[in-house]
């Protein structure tokens, strides 16, 4: 039985694969010819496991779009423009070349880069930025963001943050902890710890809260975390399945699932008066909503077809058509801002990866992932990856995968089983 047919029933809690705790190494395990080239020299100043331009390397590499020169391969190693010889990038055949510097000012540090185009033998983009000492790594996450949106067009994603569950122990030692980290992994924090299980984190838009479930109070119950107070609210604990959380886009309603009129179907609250709407009535199983961007539509996975594929209704109520075909089995859905695609995790015979559709291409499916128990898909907020965990060597691990497919990274996660990761809103510009 797959887990979201398990997380469908009302006296099922989540069963996590237990190892020993390990740390996973960042680790970019694809990638194609065609990516951008660039060469991301160390930036002067910096060293160490948070040296600034390694850390940049690692995020341009991890998105897909960049094919970073081996560390190995820097002949010349520029801080400034002033040093640049632009014949030896060219030799190399890069593209682009980053190059930097980090110096300490006062307790903070200031970072000024400089992007180069070596076929126009031009300075593309050149800026300072400045955080307090402790914050190298959002730094470069926040440089790396700026050198995709100058050659790309599109917003970075690097300096977002991403929330998943761990769970350790056995027995009555089983340990829960709701997770939040870096969009690379680094910087894990635990917001929430049971010996309960947790399940299904949903961001709100400002990324100031976490919506998800506990079984704290025996049954499952609904949660928002506020995540700069450490307070919590508890939401929606009615007799059934109280499952599934996920915010509209401005903030203000919490689509969820719940059993309190016996069947499981999809409703939409209000927060503020705590109104509900109910959205689905089918005798099928409706769970794991969704929003569009604007707000208007909600994706949800219902059985009510024989097996679970995905649907779409109208926010407001009314009737449900279905929108996926390809595959067996479809859960979990994803969607992109701009609505053009959809990621959900397939199955076909016993064997579940990530599959992302694109509606501009007639529908085409495209697959994202190789593994043979992979689940939980969750984009970017610029849609250029998708965060998603995976059954590997016994235990559940995170990956990230360009949304073309072109590259994939394990995330750096210490933890016995790792699961329902969801990647969060932007933050606000430094």
């Amino acid at each position: 039985m797959t887990r979201t047919l398990r997380r469908l029933a009302a006296t099922v809690l989540l069963l996590f694969p237990l190892a020993a705790l390990a740390q996973v190494d960042a680790e970019v395990v694809g990638g194609t010819a065609s990516a951008l080239p660039i060469a991301v020299v160390p930036f002067a100043g910096s060293t160490g496991e948070n040296e600034i331009g390694g850390i940049v390397a690692a995020d341009l590499a991890r998105s897909g779009a960049f094919r970073v020169l081996p560390d190995r391969d820097l002949v010349e190693r520029p801080t400034r423009s002033s040093e640049v010889n632009y014949a030896t990038w060219r030799l190399l055949k890069q593209e682009f070349l980053l190059a930097g510097r980090v110096m300490p000012e006062g307790g903070n540090l200031r970072v000024e880069y400089e992007l180069f185009d070596v076929s126009k033998q031009q300075r593309i983009l050149g800026e300072a930025k400045i955080a307090p000492g402790t914050a190298a790594r959002d730094l470069a996450h926040q440089v790396a963001d700026s050198v995709y949106e100058k050659i790309l067009g599109t917003r970075g994603a690097f300096w977002t943050r991403i929330a998943y569950v761990t769970a350790s122990g056995t027995g009555n030692n089983r340990h829960f902890q709701l997770m939040v980290a870096d969009s690379d992994g680094h910087n894990a924090q635990a917001v929430v710890s049971s010996p309960q299980p947790i399940l299904s984190p949903s961001w709100s838009p400002d990324g100031k809260r976490l919506a998800y479930v506990s079984f704290d109070r025996g049954n499952s119950s609904i949660y928002i975390q506020n995540l700069t107070s450490s307070g919590r609210e508890l939401v929606a604990s009615f007799r059934g399945i109280n499952g599934a959380p996920s915010f509209s886009p401005d903030g203000t309603k919490l689509a969820m699932t719940l059993s309190k009129s016996g069947n499981p179907e999809v409703y939409v609250m209000t927060l503020g008066s705590k109104q509900l709407n109910q959205i689905t009535n089918h005798f099928g199983i409706d769970t794991e909503p969704t929003w569009s961007a604007d707000g208007g539509t909600l994706y949800f996975t219902s059985d009510r077809g024989g097996k679970p594929q995905i649907y779409q209704a109208s926010a407001a109520g009314g009737g449900a058509t279905r929108l996926t075909f390809a595959g067996s089995y479809n859960a979990r859905a994803t969607v992109s801002a701009d609505g053009k695609k959809i990621a959900t995790a397939q199955g076909n015979g016993n064997t579940y990866r990530i599959a992302l559709m694109d509606r501009t291409m007639g529908n085409r499916w495209t697959p994202l992932s190789p593994g043979n128990l992979d689940e939980s898909p969750s984009f970017a907020p610029n849609a250029s990856m998708l965060l998603y965990a995976a059954k590997e060597g016994g235990r559940s691990v995170l990956y990230t995968v360009s949304a073309d497919g072109r590259a994939r990274a394990k995330l750096p996660v210490e933890g016995a089983s790792v699961q329902e990761p969801a990647w969060g809103p932007y933050r606000q510009k430094r």
